[in-house]
């Protein structure tokens, strides 16, 4: 550039000068789009990894059985989809960015350094195992920190997620200060975490400052010594400390860039944990579609525990008949739903099996399993949407008309018009717009339209106002009919038609029949449960679970 300005002073080429500030310019706009394309394809490099990680995750969590979740809080694992998916590109980011820039850095200058002087070279090498040692203490900490730090925000999450779901019981027992104290607590937690691990990442600085300094004077020493003593080697000394005093500063930012990658590593590990645990659940792989069937089930010497618990299911031979009504009822605890879980697949027996159409299920595959079950239970779940996509997620290629076809037989048809905007109206989250026996009529409308043949209804009516139940006990004795029906209640007055009534205590069968069979037995569990319902007023099973025969 000096020689340019001289010529151009010297000689009065204007012709130069434009040559000269062209030059310029096209350099700075090549200069602003190489940077443009390497934030560009660095980013979606990054974006593309943390999509592509998220996407493994949440295939894996759909691969996963019931009791993954009942052990993983949901506030954990959205923060390994979430965070600790980020982590991998803040990684990435700085791995391209820093770490392989200032690697080859030191590397290159460290060969010059070996090519100058080789005894300087290893004096000044020997902060290497300090500064490593140095580093690694740094690193455990942060790593300790960093665990802690993603615990906090899952609580963080947490706290948030009870408060948006339980907003009426916040707002009822005035508990807004209880939850903003849990939130101040975890919010405290996270900034305290986050400003350990900043100490620490800054600690790098004045370890690397001290040893690089130490080890510098020890070469200036020794620099000195050669000189004096060693005449011609001025210019090899020269090109040394030059080398050494440029390899300082990369070195510097790999020791800082090192703890970085470490706090971005451990939301990595935490990420794969979710990938690499155990699928608690496995399809078989020579599992087979189920037959064409009426939908008989059969249970033949079942027994099952959740784990670290007694046995729920003792020996359970049993069959529900095809097309037929079987009621289980019985006091709280004694294996109704264990049972339900069981046929839906949610969970394996340790021992026996269960059969449907005379196949095991161990052996089916789950979709051709769960299309031939229709389920209402007493907790029902909606999706954020409308009503017409929760109707139709029995059926997904249903037509409008099979849509309405399924409302009306569960008596939703009339109130879903009297609605604003009818089948569009958004039931908010978890259905919260709606009352409960508009919600469970939407739950029978989705479970009329899938068609299954065999049907399980857990609860399905209670907890509801009279004219509620009614209306859904129309419903639901259309959608029982012709079907394999399964019906857990503690209103004995709802399974009195029932074709077969199985009592259940302390997950064993201690008697079945009719309901005029069982009321013969003079001693009978379901007489005393019958009599303490309808003569003494109980109004739910559940308050005589401490009955025994």
């Amino acid at each position: 550039m000096r020689d340019v300005v001289n010529h151009i002073i010297r000689v009065h080429d204007f012709n130069m000068v434009i040559a000269t500030a062209t030059t310029v310019a096209v350099i700075f706009v090549i200069k602003g789009l190489s940077t443009f394309f390497q934030i560009f394809f660095l980013s979606r490099a990054g974006n593309s990894i943390v999509a592509e990680q998220q996407r493994k995750i949440y295939t894996r969590l759909m691969q996963q059985g019931v009791s993954f979740y009942q052990n993983t809080a949901s506030s954990d694992l959205l923060v390994r989809v979430t965070h600790n998916a980020n982590a991998a590109r803040n990684i990435i980011d700085i791995i391209v960015t820093t770490f392989v820039r200032d690697l080859f850095s030191v590397v290159g200058l460290l060969g010059v350094m070996l090519v100058q002087n080789f005894t300087l070279s290893a004096i000044a090498l020997t902060i290497g195992p300090l500064a490593f040692f140095a580093v690694r203490l740094i690193l455990k900490r942060v790593r300790k920190l960093m665990e802690k730090e993603l615990s906090s925000i899952s609580e963080i999450i947490k706290v948030m997620q009870e408060t948006a779901t339980g907003i009426r019981v916040v707002k009822t027992f005035s508990l807004e200060n209880v939850m903003k104290k849990r939130m101040e607590q975890a919010i405290h937690d996270v900034e305290q975490r986050a400003n350990s691990i900043s100490i620490l990442e800054a600690a790098t600085n004045p370890v690397m400052e001290t040893l690089a300094g130490i080890a510098i004077a020890i070469v200036i020493i020794f620099s000195g010594y050669m000189a004096t003593y060693q005449p011609g080697v001025e210019a090899q000394l020269m090109a040394f400390m030059t080398a050494l005093l440029l390899a300082y500063e990369p070195a510097k930012r790999l020791a800082n860039v090192r703890v970085k990658i470490e706090s971005g590593i451990v939301g990595v590990r935490m990420m794969f944990e979710i990938l690499d645990h155990p699928i608690t659940l496995i399809e078989s792989k020579q599992a087979k579609a189920l037959p064409q069937g009426q939908g008989e089930i059969t249970f033949k010497n079942v027994r099952f525990a959740y784990i670290n618990e007694h046995h729920v299911l003792e020996n359970i031979n049993l069959c529900f008949p095809a097309g037929k009504m079987t009621a289980l009822v019985g006091p709280s605890g004694s294996g109704k739903s264990t049972m339900i879980n069981l046929i839906m697949r949610l969970y394996d027996p340790i021992e026996g099996s269960i059969e449907i159409d005379g196949q095991d299920i161990r052996r089916t595959t789950f979709k051709s399993l769960r299309d031939k079950i229709s389920y209402v239970g007493q907790d029902t779940f909606l999706f954020e949407g409308s009503i017409r996509h929760n109707i139709s997620l029995g059926k997904p290629d249903a037509t409008e008309q099979e849509i309405f076809t399924a409302a009306k037989a569960a008596n939703a048809h009339d109130f879903i018009l009297a609605l604003n905007k009818g089948y569009e109206t958004n039931v908010g989250d978890n259905g919260t717009n709606l009352s409960g026996g508009q919600r469970q009529r939407i739950a029978i409308a989705r479970a009329m339209l899938r068609d299954g043949a065999i049907l399980i209804l857990d609860e399905a009516t209670s907890a509801l106002d009279s004219e509620s139940e009614i209306l859904i006990r129309e419903a639901l004795e259309r959608l029982t009919k012709n079907r394999t029906s399964i019906v857990i209640a503690h209103r004995l007055s709802t399974v009195a038609t029932a074709d077969k009534i199985v009592v259940m205590q302390e997950g064993k069968i201690v008697e079945e029949g009719t309901q005029h069979q069982l009321l013969r037995y003079e001693n009978g569990l379901y007489k005393r449960l019958y009599e303490l319902q309808f003569k003494k007023n109980v109004y739910d099973i559940g308050e005589v679970s401490g009955l025994h025969i």
